[in-house]
């Protein structure tokens, strides 16, 4: 098996306002989607968003829930000027702050910050010099 990760799927509780949020706020580019989904092409996986509701329905698991998911999401950037400044466009676009910028305790520079429905989001950069696919 080749390892990867095609698609990250996030259960959303109103679809139209994580859409705006990550296509109007952030930028993502959204790709054609069916109706009660939306794909954003992140240059090498997807990201998917569906109503909590519809998830749960298709996994067969239960929609309650809440607390930390046991997963984060990463967006590493080539500088600190670069975390500054994602991190500021995701509070601009509706992000709420949960960790400011700051020196990391492993040697880099990063900031958490919530989208719309409570999803973890880092903003990071990493001086080892790893930053992801498109480096």
């Amino acid at each position: 098996m080749k390892p990867r990760i095609s698609m990250i799927a996030l259960a959303v509780e109103d679809l139209q306002r994580s859409v705006a949020f990550y296509h109007d706020g952030l930028g993502f580019p959204k790709m054609d989607s069916p109706p009660g989904v939306a794909f954003f092409n992140l240059n090498g996986t997807w990201l998917g968003l569906s109503e909590r509701e519809a998830l749960a329905e298709d996994a067969t698991v239960s929609a309650k829930g809440s607390g930390y998911n046991n997963f984060n999401l990463a967006h590493n950037v080539a500088s600190k000027e670069d975390v500054d400044a994602v991190f500021a466009q995701a509070l601009q676009a509706g992000a709420k702050a949960v960790k400011p910028v700051q020196e990391a305790s492993w040697g880099g520079y990063h900031g958490y910050f919530s989208d719309p429905d409570g999803h973890l989001w880092e903003v990071a950069y990493n001086p080892y010099g790893w930053i992801g696919p498109e480096d």
